[in-house]
């Protein structure tokens, strides 16, 4: 009991600091500002622009959109079906969630893009792929006990994965890199509050259901 109200406040306090980062980031987004570090990361990318990384960038970055995120969530929950179904609901629901997360939150800030498109902040592929990947890393580590190379395999995969397709977002000159820093905070502050709210709800009913059955004797 001790050992799980721990890791539940760990999740708690790793959720506001993510929450915090993503506000500070949000309230200079929402002025229409941009960082010293967003200009200069830009112009050491810039040199590398229109070269032989246009393909593979724009091939990575295809992860974070509908025709690569719809195919990766299907396959996922097929998979799931046979390891745990609850899982297999929970995954399409939580990415769903981040979709209505990504629209809000882009409305809020209303910041263009550094090729001066609409709604850059915060990055929506970098706040999908970070819950996505964020999931998958996070049943790999509870689930797979025993074998500790494979989790963490599994979760530098998934980590490296989110971090190729942030720089694939500013080497195409679709986000400065505190889009893809938001983008980062505020799905890995979703992801750890929805995390929290599982791991605890059974918990909960337990205590629920205790409490009207010492009620009602």
């Amino acid at each position: 009991m001790d050992s799980s109200r721990s890791r539940n406040a760990r999740l708690l306090f790793a959720a506001a600091l993510m929450l915090v980062s993503y506000l500070a980031l949000s309230a200079t987004a929402m002025g229409h500002h941009v960082l010293p570090q967003d200009r200069a990361v830009r112009a050491w990318v810039d040199p590398f622009r229109h070269g032989d990384l246009q393909l593979p960038m724009e091939t990575v970055s295809l992860l974070g959109e509908t025709a690569g995120l719809v195919p990766m969530i299907a396959i996922a929950s097929l998979v799931l079906v046979l390891v745990d179904r609850r899982w297999a609901i929970r995954l399409p629901l939580l990415m769903a969630g981040t979709g209505a997360l990504q629209y809000l939150t882009k409305w809020a800030a209303d910041r263009p893009r550094p090729n001066l498109g609409s709604w850059g902040f915060p990055s929506g592929h970098v706040l999908s792929l970070t819950v996505f990947f964020g999931i998958i890393a996070y049943l790999v580590a509870t689930s797979v006990e025993g074998r500790r190379r494979l989790r963490v395999l599994a979760c530098c995969g998934c980590a490296t994965t989110v971090a190729l397709v942030a720089f694939s977002r500013i080497y195409l000159d679709m986000h400065w890199l505190s889009d893809v820093l938001g983008g980062f905070a505020v799905g890995a502050a979703y992801l750890l509050v929805a995390i929290w709210v599982i791991e605890v709800g059974t918990p909960w009913r337990v205590l629920i259901s205790a409490a009207s059955s010492d009620a009602s004797a």
